[in-house]
């Protein structure tokens, strides 16, 4: 298995990622929202749809 962050083998210690720090970026794209599910926005508090 490689790391989907760079490429290289997969480490049973951080799997699927190869180290910390390809673990890390991950975790980063997850809280910047890099990765999202297409569909419809959903209306704030208060709003009317």
């Amino acid at each position: 298995m490689k790391c989907p962050i760079c490429g290289k083998p997969a480490s049973d210690r951080y799997r699927p990622f190869c180290s910390r720090r390809c673990a890390d970026v991950d975790l980063a794209r997850w809280f910047r929202g890099d990765y999202r599910i297409p569909g419809e926005p959903v209306p704030r508090d208060g709003e009317e749809e």
